[in-house]
């Protein structure tokens, strides 16, 4: 490991003044001028997922190994980190090809105990692991290839690691995540982040509106045309609703009636009630893209109202990975049926541009500590809140 100053880290309080960037960090430290490696605390707090099943599996734990830093990798001090669906769906261990039911239902864990693929692409998951793929925080120590002096950076993770072996895996499934005190990511994984935004508000980011930004992308949606979103009150949905909107695009929500208050007063916004029928709400043929995280039983009205060479992206399937299908459809209208989940180069880099902008708002629903992980899943779990549940660390 390279060498660089030395910080000492000091007792702080939550309760401080509220100012951001590497101020805000530097002010939990104090320089000493010696050449040594960063004084972190050997043990920290953190959730461990000790296996797939219910809520019995997220054990809260105050002795954790604090992550040892290797060569071009970064140790964060996480201050927030948010619930996304992946969390639970790796809890349940939903991702195995034996489940065939939406992330509201129960998952056979008998067949679990056999299956080979639940992890999240598709390979085998390793326990214990720290979960939590939304993390913001502050670089606290780096390895051997890193600049010494990004050691105080304020840092937005992106979840989407690209090993050295040429594969791709996932921040809080195929490594630890975001539900500690500090985590380990590649250094190139953390990218530096100037905003006025609260650390809280800002773990609302990188999973929710990287998802949402990659399906955009890959879709080519532009200035002028009419896209549905479904599931448009959860963090994908939303996320998508702001993107689309900065570019010009008409967007038309598909929301429970109980959850469209928020959306009705915008006028880029077309809010449509999930509980109609899309042929009597929408018409056939009159949406330029869809933009999917809900799947199930929906999804054969989804493309019936795409255009002809329509274009829909999908990224979730909350209702059930197993859709009805017509390919006369598909073929006859010649749509685009675009899979999303690893983003090109870029991506990410251009979501910190936007949010370091101030065009993107943040939305928090809730926040939990750390011990009430399983509380703050819990209320996640009712599909209630409107944004995002954040964990405070």
């Amino acid at each position: 490991m390279g060498t660089h100053s030395d910080w000492q880290y000091a007792n702080h309080t939550r309760d401080g003044p509220k100012f951001h960037g590497y101020e805000k960090y530097m002010s939990h430290f104090h320089f000493q001028a010696t050449s040594s490696p960063a004084n972190l605390p050997e043990q920290m707090r953190g959730v461990q997922l000790t296996g797939h099943g219910g809520f019995d599996q997220l054990i809260y734990r105050t002795d954790l190994p604090t992550p040892k830093v290797g060569p071009n990798e970064v140790i964060v001090r996480v201050h927030a980190a948010s619930i996304n669906n992946t969390d639970i769906n790796m809890r349940m261990g939903w991702y195995s090809k034996s489940v065939k039911g939406g992330t509201d239902k129960p998952v056979d864990q008998a067949h679990l105990q056999i299956a080979t693929d639940t992890g999240w692409g598709g390979q085998t998951m390793g326990f214990p692991r720290i979960q939590g793929a939304d993390a913001v925080g502050y670089i606290a120590d780096v390895g051997e290839g890193v600049d010494p002096k990004r050691v105080g950076e304020r840092v937005l993770i992106d979840p989407i690691i690209h090993f050295e072996d040429g594969t791709v895996g996932y921040f809080g499934s195929d490594l630890d995540g975001g539900f500690c005190e500090y985590t380990k990511v590649p250094a190139q994984n953390a990218h530096a982040i100037q905003s006025t935004l609260e650390d809280e508000e800002l773990a609302t980011f990188p999973c929710a509106y990287l998802a949402a930004l990659n399906m955009i992308e890959r879709a080519g949606f532009e200035e002028g045309e009419e896209v549905l979103v479904t599931g448009a009150s959860g963090g994908v949905g939303s996320a998508a609703l702001d993107l689309l909107r900065l570019r010009g695009v008409h967007v038309y929500a598909l929301v429970h009636p109980s959850k469209n208050k928020r959306l009705q007063d915008d006028p880029a916004i077309t809010v449509i009630d999930r509980l109609q029928p899309l042929s009597d709400t929408l018409g056939d043929s009159v949406m330029d893209g869809v933009i999917d995280v809900v799947g199930g039983s929906l999804f054969p009205s989804l493309l019936g109202v795409l255009k002809s060479h329509g274009r829909l992206a999908t990224a979730g399937a909350i209702s059930g990975p197993i859709v009805p299908l017509d390919l006369r459809t598909v073929y006859l209208k010649d749509i685009s049926i675009l899979g999303c989940t690893i983003p090109d180069e870029g991506i990410f880099a251009q979501l910190v541009t936007l949010i370091e902008s101030g065009k993107l708002t943040p939305h928090v629903s809730s926040t939990f500590r750390l011990s009430e992980l399983v509380m703050a899943q819990e209320r996640f779990l009712t599909r209630s809140h409107l944004g995002k549940i954040v964990i405070k660390i």
